[in-house]
């Protein structure tokens, strides 16, 4: 099998003939072909199969009612009480809604709820609590006027259901749809968007000695599985967007190797989302301990991302990471948008 990964660009010196990137911001004349068996070779994009040609450059098709021609910013409200990077600060309810409020008014366009931590070696939430967690946040906010869209992170059916019936409108699964087979059901009667994740073994084991044979390709291939899987319990592939799990079952190394190669990911057809913010190989390379004090090199990650297509950056500092797009995007592109 072949892969072709478009050599993104954004500068404005466009050759005649480039071709669009999923209709957004990128463009690219040429292709890096990549294959298990042989080495990697760059080729025209005008010699692209048209299959190929036509995942990479048709439209995504909007997000809750948000186009996908700029880049998008995800705010993270994780209401637990062990979450990696602000240890428990938002499970209180009222310092949820706060949270959930400052960051819609930080500029968030998503807002992503999750109610069990997935942080390595985590153990697993009863449905219950998650739901006691999540629903009541999500309604609050909706009651208080927050209009911005709302996403539920979880792996159960149950809590999706009444995260959409308080008033979120998308699911994102970082088991991608595999943990819970009810809730591949749900969603397609639902008809909300899906965001599925790759990671290799579950929270509590999946930093135990990950291995690939080759990351990059093993993640598309796995994702790729997912999304026909999807489809196959009719959620519509207009409906789903993939994730390469930075951090679920990687090392330092992979998660490079995946964020070196992101644009492969477009090959799938579908909007691509990054949640990179203040993971753990941030403060290995940055010399950062935890938390806040990865901010700086989460937002390096997120902009190299940027420059690659993707859509959807999933993030803890939304009014940093809308300051740092303007100024990207007014550097490259002539002017604030």
């Amino acid at each position: 099998m072949r892969y072709f990964r478009p050599i993104a660009m954004t500068d404005p010196a466009r050759p005649a003939g480039a071709l669009t990137l999923a209709e957004g911001w990128c463009w690219f004349d040429r292709v890096e072909v990549l294959a298990r068996d042989a080495p990697p070779r760059t080729i025209p994009a005008a010699d692209l199969p048209e299959t190929a040609r036509a995942r990479l450059t048709a439209p995504r098709p909007a997000l809750m009612g948000m186009s996908l021609d700029v880049p998008r910013v995800m705010g993270i409200l994780n209401v637990t009480p062990d979450s990696f990077s602000d240890g428990g600060a938002f499970l209180a309810p009222d310092a949820a809604r706060a949270r959930g409020r400052a960051l819609a008014e930080g500029g968030a366009d998503i807002i992503d709820i999750g109610g069990e931590s997935t942080r390595p070696g985590a153990d697993p939430v009863p449905a219950r609590d998650e739901i006691a967690r999540t629903a009541p946040v999500i309604a609050a906010l909706r009651a208080g006027g927050v209009r911005t869209p709302i996403s539920i992170d979880t792996r159960k059916a149950s809590v999706a259901a009444a995260a959409l019936e308080a008033g979120a409108g998308m699911v994102n699964d970082v088991s991608a749809l595999s943990h819970d087979a009810a809730l591949a059901v749900l969603c397609a009667s639902a008809g909300v968007p899906v965001c599925v994740m790759h990671a290799q073994g579950t929270p509590r084991t999946m930093q135990h000695d990950p291995r690939y044979d080759d990351v990059l390709l093993d993640v598309y291939d796995m994702l790729a599985e997912r999304v026909a899987a999807a489809e196959a319990a009719g959620i519509d592939r207009a409906r789903l967007l993939v994730d390469p799990g930075i951090g679920f079952g990687k090392t330092v190394e992979h998660n490079l190797s995946l964020l070196r190669g992101l644009s492969l990911l477009h090959g799938l057809g579908c909007p691509i989302v990054l949640g990179a913010s203040r993971k753990r190989f941030i403060g290995a390379i940055g010399g950062a301990e935890g938390g806040a004090a990865r901010m700086p090199g989460s937002l390096a990650v997120m902009l190299a991302a940027v420059a690659q297509g993707v859509q959807v950056l999933r993030v803890h500092d939304a009014a940093e990471s809308r300051q740092a797009l303007a100024l990207w995007r007014a550097v490259t592109q002539g002017g604030a948008r």
